[in-house]
């Protein structure tokens, strides 16, 4: 076996590593793996949530003083080089007598990047990139965040295949099944926030809740977002969600997705109707869209979106289907601007 393919191998390693971390929150998920001078695997660890230790600090405090000296640290992110509720990874690894640092991706953060120029500057000999094609779309809502400043968003509609998201009574209950509805839910689970319009709290008067086939909660739950100025009836559902919601009297989707992201939410999920919908695509603020298409007819004019600024067939908005999959009778199509 060379060399690049055990760092690959142990990289696959690191990334499952990662997954076993918290999916919200400020932090992203990282995995780490410390291996001896001859390869043999020395300590793992994960990063488990705000104000723990990074995974390289997790895997060499399972180890004895002195037991790192001379190892490789095989890491999915680029150690950090900051101090904030933890100090900087970079100077833990450099301190433990680690030779070797191998990530997959670099870190974007404009306080916590840098931690590979401080490695080779204390002597340790750094590889950069290694299985990145793997861990960047697994890192993909935080590296958004830590770039552009917001939460990665994703906006989800349920629609028949005419694209109506309902009947001409407004009614849309169910179009989709069962299998497509338990996905949607465990989707919600996995985000920092789902965010809605104020029309449609009125209109479907929605728990917001990330639910199991048992109709019980998950333990993942969203933050209930609604966006807009009409006033919210004090015995709406979304009141009794577990997280307290937060409403945003404005129009300015931007400024919400900023103070959302200065919370620490780096996913935010869109459920809100095609008014919602069409101003968050119109804004160019969509990162990942989720189309659950139900293999049925509507008719009518309840199109899923509305106007979304294209005139001509020339100002299209080119999407690239990034995968498909059967929910039962249904069909979800994930895609992502081009």
């Amino acid at each position: 076996m060379t060399d690049q393919t055990a760092l690959e191998a142990t990289m696959r390693r690191a990334l499952a590593l990662a997954a076993n971390g918290p999916a919200t929150g400020p932090n992203p998920q990282v995995g780490c793996v410390l291996l001896s001078a001859s390869g043999e695997v020395l300590a793992e660890g994960w990063h488990r949530g705000a104000g723990t230790p990074h995974a390289e600090v997790d895997a060499l405090a399972r180890l004895t003083p002195g037991a790192a000296r001379g190892a490789t640290a095989v890491v999915t992110l680029e150690p950090c080089n900051h101090t904030g509720r933890t100090g900087p990874c970079a100077l833990a690894l450099i301190d433990a007598g680690v030779a070797r640092v191998v990530y997959a991706v670099s870190d974007p953060g404009v306080s916590s990047s840098g931690g590979a120029e401080r490695l080779r500057a204390a002597g340790v000999d750094v590889a950069a990139g290694v299985l990145a094609d793997a861990v960047e779309p697994f890192l993909a809502d935080w590296l958004t965040a830590a770039r552009l400043g917001r939460p990665f968003v994703t906006l989800k509609w349920a629609s028949s295949l005419d694209g109506r998201a309902a009947a001409a009574d407004g009614t849309s209950r169910w179009i989709t099944g069962p299998e497509a509805r338990l996905d949607v839910h465990r989707r919600r689970g996995a985000c920092g926030a789902i965010l809605v319009g104020t029309g449609t709290v009125l209109a479907d008067d929605p728990a917001l809740t990330a639910r199991g086939a048992d109709g019980q909660l998950l333990p993942g739950q969203p933050v209930p977002v609604v966006i807009g100025t009409r006033s919210i009836p004090a015995d709406a559902a979304l009141h009794s969600h577990p997280q307290t919601p937060l409403f945003f009297p404005t129009h300015d989707l931007a400024e919400v997705l900023r103070d959302l992201h200065e919370r620490g939410i780096r996913r935010a999920f869109i459920e809100g109707g095609p008014t919602l919908a069409s101003a968050f695509v119109a804004a160019g603020l969509i990162d990942e869209y989720l189309v659950y298409l139900a293999p049925t007819l509507l008719g009518g004019g309840r199109l899923a979106l509305g106007d979304i600024g294209v005139a001509s067939i020339t100002e299209q908005r080119h999407l690239a289907i990034d995968h498909y999959d059967r929910l039962g009778d249904d069909l979800l199509v994930v895609a992502r601007p081009r």
